[in-house]
């Protein structure tokens, strides 16, 4: 019997840059989750979808046409297949899974181990092989069938493995909420009775957590009742309606709500929307964080080690950093931008210039992100330019596949940095992994962050910005509501109100802002590398994933003290 405490669930997680199992920035969030949680020795077992063919290599034409190609990648070179076989329902087909296993060592030593689900096995159908291929690929029916391996297979899985003793099963949003239908299952038998009682649903609840990612109702998974009828099977469940269905649909965001005992959005601002958004569902907030020794660049870690020795050991240090001389602030930043203007020239052939204020973006291109805000205006950001100082601005980040309308913004940019010439130069970078999100959080002098409010639900890129002394520039939502801090962490676009004509009130504001930063970055460098080193000390040493992990050891899994209770 294993001994592990929690058992953590995520479609995605972002274990390390050759490995496509990640998205974005949910994937990213749950592989710093366990990296600190190895970190801190917290008794923790992750499972996940193998992902075989990735979510998709992005390539771009000079047009900014997107291309969608498989993102394969060498599982048996980094995984380690383990013996155990589990199997699920699929429309009334047996489907085998079996486990590869990957383990994340923390810095005293401490393993978390991660399972990655994978159904391509010669004795599955040819259509159930393909269900682990593509993170988010297929029709529903497919997103549906990969969520019951994820959720019951995944169970199943540790069962098969031998944990048997874990009292808390967390769920990184809704894609892994059927397996608290095997948890019920589970206690049904165990009671003896042939359908649950409240007894057997509280019992299930007790023992769940959900954390909750999206701040929009179209963005949770739901499902016909026919279709789960015929993809699932019969199931208890679909008897109980109040606890998965919500307006007709089987929604995945509900049945993680009515079942868990603890909920959270991820910032302050994002519990206050969920509370609005799931009415009468009692949800906490704990921010996210992102982790420092995998994202800090290899420069500014050698300013750190040299001043702040353990800050590996404890994120919290980085607050000390406000005793870290400006000039050597500088020139780890001016390294880093170094690398980063060395790859956008190997790619586009820019020939970027490393003296002049070089602006980044990289998010999934979707319209609500608002990748064009800052040329909404291309006459105004040119005159700022041309006044205040030239600018240089690197935009990356994918579309999905489907996502007509992300694609358009893609093009529009990739036309404009064909078109525009000093003093403003942008271009869009194709393929934003992990590797290059390293160089562009840790090589730009600026930061940018420009959603719909209150559409963003915490945003960790920022935060990995501000490890690296990158100020951010952005509107107020997500974490931005906690870590900013006027003119001392980086800068605010607007008040964070939505409206009719948010769109033309948040392009102002942003220039406003460009023409205060730009004569701050150009004639006042000490006073600009004064807000990159607040950007460390008061940003860098709380949005981190060791003081979120003690968050959710406490609040979330009933662990005492710093979450390394056995």
């Amino acid at each position: 019997m294993l001994n592990r405490k929690i058992a953590y669930f995520s479609m995605e997680i972002g274990l390390e840059p050759r490995m496509r199992t990640y998205s974005g920035g949910l994937g990213m969030l749950a592989g710093d989750t366990l990296r600190s949680a190895a970190d801190s020795g917290l008794p923790l077992v992750a499972v996940t979808l193998l992902h075989r063919k990735g979510y998709f290599t992005q390539q771009l034409d000079a047009q900014g046409t997107q291309t969608e190609l498989d993102a394969e990648w060498p599982v048996e070179e980094l995984l380690a297949e383990i013996p155990e076989r589990v199997s699920v329902s699929v429309e009334g087909r047996t489907v085998r899974i079996r486990a590869w296993k990957y383990e994340i060592t923390g810095i005293h030593g401490a393993l978390v181990p991660v399972y990655l689900l994978d159904t391509d096995l010669t004795e599955n159908a040819a259509q159930d092989r393909a269900l682990t291929d593509r993170l988010y690929g297929g029709d529903l029916g497919y997103r549906l069938a990969q969520e019951i391996v994820l959720g019951i297979g995944g169970i199943r899985m540790l069962r098969a493995i031998g944990y048997e003793e874990i009292t808390r099963f967390h769920m990184n949003e809704g894609h892994s909420s059927f397996l608290t239908l095997e948890l019920l299952q589970e206690q049904v038998r165990a009671s003896g009775r042939r359908r649950p009682s409240q007894d057997d649903i509280d019992a299930v609840r007790s023992r769940c957590v959900f954390t909750t990612h999206t701040p929009v109702a179209a963005g949770h998974d739901r499902f016909p009742p026919d279709l789960v009828r015929r993809v699932l099977g019969p199931n208890m469940i679909l008897d109980t309606p109040d606890l998965c269905c919500f307006q007709g649909m089987v929604n995945m965001t509900y049945i993680g709500l009515n079942l868990s005992q603890y909920v959270n959005g991820v910032a302050r601002k994002h519990g206050e929307v969920a509370r609005l958004l799931f009415g009468g569902y009692q949800i906490d907030s704990i921010t996210n964080g992102v982790h420092p020794p995998t994202w800090t660049c290899e420069p500014m870690q050698e300013v750190f080690d040299r001043h702040i020795p353990d800050w590996r050991r404890d994120s919290s240090n980085l607050r000390y950093a406000s005793g870290i001389p400006l000039a050597e602030i500088l020139d780890a930043h001016r390294a880093a931008k170094r690398q980063l203007l060395h790859e956008v020239d190997r790619i586009t052939g820019a020939g970027f210039d490393l003296e002049v204020l070089t602006i980044g973006f990289a998010r999934r291109a979707t319209a609500y992100k608002r990748h064009d805000l800052l040329v909404h205006d291309l006459e105004r950001l040119h005159q700022i330019a041309t006044r205040h100082g030239r600018l240089q601005i690197v935009f990356a980040g994918k579309a999905h596949p489907q996502d007509d309308g992300g694609k358009q913004i893609i093009r529009r940019i990739v036309q404009l940095g064909r078109e525009l010439r000093d003093p403003v130069r942008l271009v869009y970078l194709q393929g934003y992994e992990m590797e290059l999100g390293r160089l562009m959080t840790s090589g730009c002098d600026l930061w940018l962050n420009t959603p719909e409010p209150p559409h963003e639900a915490s945003g960790t890129s920022g935060m990995k910005a501000a490890l690296n002394g990158v100020p951010s520039l952005s509107v107020f939502d997500g974490w931005w509501f906690e870590g900013h801090v006027e003119g001392i962490t980086g800068w605010a676009i607007g008040d964070g109100s939505a409206g009719a004509d948010g769109r033309e009130r948040d392009a102002e504001a942003l220039y406003r802002k460009l023409e205060t930063i730009l004569p701050l970055f150009y004639k006042e460098r000490d006073r600009y590398a004064a807000v990159m080193r607040h950007a460390i000390s008061l940003n860098g040493s709380f949005f981190n994933t060791q003081r979120m992990i003690q968050e959710y050891a406490v609040k979330a899994y009933g662990l005492a003290g710093n979450g390394n209770s056995r």
